[in-house]
């Protein structure tokens, strides 16, 4: 595996970083990477991390759940009984933030699920999805051409982007924004949704964090780091929203990554306690952030 080291912050661009935590890759390859936090600004990022010629490899797994429509063991069934629930209260959310339904791109569509959702409430839907397996079922499943790079999507007058746990994978943060914001016209949304590495179930399980999934999530976004990298980006925030489910399904494959077992009792007690102490915080397992073009 070839390996990349970034030298400056991909945020504030400081070259001052201090060791946040030592992870193992679980789902592949059973390596250690180690996740640096800016002292800075506070980002945290795994570096150094693999290089684009790398990094495919550790996406080849059957557990990977965004990926397949099948399989991955019990948790992932838990996963995806769930996902039928949360694919309408996102329609439900997209929906309270247009007056109708518009034109929609989903950078990241996995096997479109989402977009079939979207579909079907009435939205003209447009995908990119860079994984060729999914691309293919994608494709299959809405009957239109999904892409395989945003640079080929030449539309720029998006009435809504989104990308669900998907930046957290894109390893030039800046030039992404770049992109989207070019895609996505002027009073438009971008809807982003990422894991909280500041939730209480991360400073539970530390390491054994299931969301961290070192090397494929290059950057681990806390809301101040998030905002400061959208806001940026020439977007301005508006308002915020918890994933309840991801503290169960996050807590669920931390531990089994700590105990070789999944311990649902811990499980449910601690994507629970996560919730709860959120209500207080606005500091969820996942969240997802609502941002408007300027």
């Amino acid at each position: 595996m070839n390996q990349e080291t970034l030298t400056n912050c991909p945020i504030c661009t400081s070259t001052h970083f201090s060791t946040h935590l030592v992870c193992k890759d679980y789902l592949i390859s059973q390596s250690d990477f180690t996740i640096q936090v800016c002292n800075q600004c506070g980002f945290r990022f795994t570096n150094p991390r693999p290089d684009s010629a790398s990094i495919g490899a550790y996406y080849q797994s059957a557990d990977y759940v965004s990926h397949n429509d099948s399989g991955g063991g019990l948790i992932n069934k838990v996963y995806r009984l769930v996902r039928q629930y949360t694919l309408q209260q996102k329609l439900k959310l997209i929906n309270s933030l247009q007056t109708k339904p518009g034109k929609v791109l989903d950078v990241g569509c996995g096997t479109g699920l989402f977009l079939e959702t979207c579909q079907k409430g009435g939205w003209s839907i447009n995908g990119v999805e860079p994984d060729a397996n999914a691309r293919t079922v994608a494709t299959s499943r809405l009957k239109i051409q999904i892409k395989a790079d945003i640079d080929q999507v030449v539309d720029g007058e998006f009435d809504l982007l989104t990308m669900w746990h998907v930046l957290e994978h894109v390893p030039d943060l800046t030039e992404t924004l770049k992109k989207l914001r070019s895609r996505v016209r002027v009073g438009g949304t971008l809807l982003i949704a990422v894991p909280n590495s500041d939730s209480l179930d991360a400073h539970h399980f530390q390491n054994y964090w299931a969301a961290y999934d070192v090397p494929r999530h290059l950057s681990h976004f806390t809301p101040p780091t998030l905002k400061k990298l959208v806001n940026e980006g020439g977007f301005i925030f508006k308002e915020m929203h918890p994933m309840y489910f991801d503290a169960f399904y996050i807590s669920m494959l931390s531990t089994k990554y700590r105990d070789g077992r999944t311990n649902w009792l811990e499980s449910i007690y601690q994507g629970l306690r996560s919730n709860i102490r959120a209500r207080r915080t606005g500091n969820y397992s996942s969240l997802i952030y609502v941002f408007q073009k300027l």
